[in-house]
């Protein structure tokens, strides 16, 4: 996890309000008892540690290396506990539970690893002064404070101090990864919301724009393609009206996509076989032109048979629409390989590869979402078709690809019939 600007500085104010917190409790414990820990030496500490938080502040502020500041912290603290807990005399007090906010610190600000090696490096110190003041090396802090233990009962209390602190560290970290998934959830959920409404957005839009120019379109391409047939026409010209033919099939397709996202209409089911599915739709693409001689099909799909409880048209669109992709990412030729699993009473999974230009970080996120094309002339409709047929069967939808190391789409469909509209889009690099 990278460490934020914002991490260091709750660091730091957590910190102050800490140090506050146990001086105020230090100074009422004390004014009831004068046995709890020399005042004087703990007041040193406690104005070093705010001393330490305006240094802190400072590397905020101008330092920018965020997360050797927060490691510095980590280290700092756990020598100004452990000073803390010398002067309060050891085991004879109760200050090493302090060690416990560093590695809660740690597990927030940086990482799980780093709050272990908190933990560990928390042992290995209490561990050290509690040998040297148990074995003479080390003298106490105060003559009042030397206790007579076995020397069982001081490894006891040790190991049961280390075992507090990892046990504090393994929980934070279970806490801060809860706390983290959380906020990614959240942070998919609203980026969920942003495409939905985008695609309620294109779905009023493409009702008007469909009434409004489909009628026109179909009869400026039927009357080009009369004049076409009856008039003698040079190369040129005959160019020409193929370029107007072709592109009012073009915004005829976007129309038909548009239509398709704002008004799905009734759709019929029934047990299909989805291999043949595929097979009729790259019998399609072989007819339009959009699959040649430069690409190759690869996979399972000639020789299984997966039979799924859909409307065969709305998988026609999904396989044209990405093997349409996978095609316009092979410029060159490339091979698509196509692959069905089935586990009969749990789901179906489809897979798409290629070993086209592969995409780009920012090209991922923004993947499924409407107007959104990283293809020269898309119109960056076809995935946001196939996104919402996903979503009439509660389906999943995984992307793995890196630049220029092709791409793999995963569809999973559940096998049942009741299906909620909302569908999983995970995002993976591999």
């Amino acid at each position: 996890m990278k460490t934020q600007k914002r991490h260091i500085f709750w660091f730091i104010l957590i910190r102050a309000i800490a140090v506050t917190s146990i001086l105020v409790a230090v100074v009422i414990i004390q004014s009831s008892t004068s046995a709890f820990i020399p005042v004087v030496p703990f007041y040193y500490l406690v104005l070093l540690a705010y001393l330490l938080s305006l240094v802190y502040l400072g590397f905020y502020l101008w330092w920018k290396q965020y997360s050797v500041q927060a490691y510095v912290q980590t280290v700092i603290d756990l020598l100004l506990i452990t000073g803390l807990v010398y002067i309060s005399g050891g085991l004879s007090g109760s200050m090493y539970l302090l060690y416990v906010f560093s590695v809660v610190a740690a597990s927030v600000v940086l990482n799980n690893r780093a709050a272990y090696i908190t933990a560990g490096l928390s042992a290995i110190l209490f561990g050290l002064l509690v040998d040297g003041l148990y074995f003479g090396i080390i003298p106490y802090f105060s003559p009042d404070q030397y206790r007579e233990r076995s020397l069982g009962l001081v490894l006891f209390t040790m190991f049961l101090a280390w075992s507090l602190i990892f046990l504090i560290a393994f929980l934070a970290n279970y806490l801060a990864n809860s706390l983290r998934q959380a906020r990614e959830e959240l942070r998919l959920a609203q980026k969920e919301l942003e495409i939905k409404e985008r695609l309620a957005t294109a779905g009023r839009f493409s009702a008007q724009l469909a009434h409004e120019v489909r009628n026109p379109l179909a009869a400026i391409s039927g009357a080009v393609q009369v004049l076409r047939g009856e008039l003698s026409l040079d190369g040129e010209q005959r160019s020409l009206m193929d370029i107007v033919v072709k592109e009012s099939q073009r915004v005829s397709q976007s129309i038909e996509q548009f239509l398709d996202l704002a008004s799905p209409g009734q759709q019929v089911f029934s047990w299909i076989n989805l291999p043949g599915i595929l097979e009729e739709t790259l019998a399609l693409l072989r007819a339009s032109g959009e699959l040649d001689g430069r690409h190759l099909l690869a996979g399972n799909y000639p020789s299984v048979k997966v039979e799924y409880y859909g409307n065969p048209n709305q998988f026609k669109q999904v396989f044209w629409n990405l093997s349409k992709n996978a095609f316009k990412a092979m410029p060159q030729g490339g091979i698509l390989s196509v692959d069905f699993f089935q586990d009969k009473k749990k789901s179906v999974r489809v897979r798409f590869a290629d070993t086209g230009r592969g995409l780009t970080e920012e090209e991922r996120q923004h993947l499924f979402e409407p107007f959104f094309s990283h293809f020269e002339n898309g119109h960056g409709l076809g995935l946001v078709v196939v996104r919402s047929i996903v979503d009439d069967y509660d389906g999943r939808i995984e992307v793995r690809s890196e630049p220029r190391n092709g791409t793999e789409i995963n569809l999973t469909f559940p096998m049942k019939e009741t299906r909620p509209r909302t569908a999983v889009l995970e995002m993976t690099r591999q």
